[in-house]
């Protein structure tokens, strides 16, 4: 599974833009036929894109490509084109059904078939941003085994709920944490909002450290200048790091002697902490740390 601390999305049908990503080291590139296509530029960012995909290197960033939704009318063209580009990753915004998510993978599954690909080789991750797709979570996180990550919508989650956007963002905390716990529940990645003053660091790292605290393993990114920001505060610190593997290893120690809960530095220790040391430990590796 691919490290996608940072998803930057960057649009369509504009060629200069996507090659400058590509030259980011960014871990996640999405190449945008939904919000950051203008609706009558639509077709020729399929043509931008499949150009880019063949032409630029990316380095070891992921290569996704985002259709519109299922129902905009554009879909079938948009996945027909996407796939046709061989990307690692399709994403599929709005999604509110298991439903939805079964037939996007198997049209993928189709073309892999078809074209003598590993099935299962291209990857799907969805967008789930309204409130019937919160509230489906659940048949959602369990729909499909292609599935990798699901990602956090909160702009549109508060136009469709009626809920006025604030920068502290209590109006949308409990479906960031429902997208937590379902991605948790089916090993899935969740990735968390955009924060869209591309000009606040400080804000956007306060989020984004807030997000990492919530569980969540990334987030997406609008700006090239938010990619360092996202990326730091979802890489485990050095101090981070040592602790856990001091409670992994003091962990091994105590169960070989029989002991149940132990102490270390003054806090007890016990299975839960060992797990989030562990998690702490995954994340450091994903990063390249470790």
């Amino acid at each position: 599974m691919h490290s996608r601390r940072a998803l930057l999305y960057m649009p369509g049908s504009d060629r200069r833009k996507i090659e400058k990503a590509a030259t980011l080291g960014v871990d996640c590139i999405c190449m945008d036929l939904e919000d950051g296509t203008a609706l009558s530029k639509k077709v020729e960012a399929r043509a931008v894109i499949a150009q880019a995909m063949k032409e630029l290197d990316f380095g070891n960033s992921e290569r996704c490509i985002r259709i519109n939704s299922i129902g905009s009318g554009f879909e079938k063209d948009d996945l027909a084109s996407a796939l046709a580009a061989r990307p690692d990753s399709i994403v599929v915004p709005k999604i509110e059904t298991a439903e939805q998510v079964k037939w996007v993978s198997e049209q993928i599954e189709s073309y892999e078939l078809s074209n003598g690909l590993t099935l299962g080789g291209i990857r799907l991750l969805i967008g789930v941003e309204t409130a019937k797709g919160i509230l489906n979570l659940k048949e959602i996180a369990e729909a499909d085994k292609r599935l990798d990550a699901i990602i956090f919508g909160a702009e549109d989650y508060a136009a469709s709920v009626g809920a006025r956007r604030t920068k502290e963002a209590t109006e949308v905390l409990y479906p960031r944490q429902a997208v937590v716990a379902a991605c948790a529940a089916n090993d899935l990645q969740a990735i968390d909002m955009v924060y869209i003053d591309f000009r606040d660091l400080e804000g956007l790292r306060r989020e984004a450290e807030q997000g990492a605290g919530f569980g969540f393993s990334g987030k997406q990114v609008i700006h090239p200048n938010q990619v360092a920001v996202v990326q730091e505060a979802f890489t485990p610190s050095d101090e981070a790091i040592e602790y856990a593997k001091r409670v992994v290893e003091s962990f091994e120690i105590s169960q070989k002697e029989g002991k149940g809960a132990y102490a270390l530095d003054g806090k007890m220790i016990d299975m839960p902490l060992l797990k989030n040391a562990q998690k702490v430990l995954e994340r450091a590796r994903a990063a390249g740390k470790r």
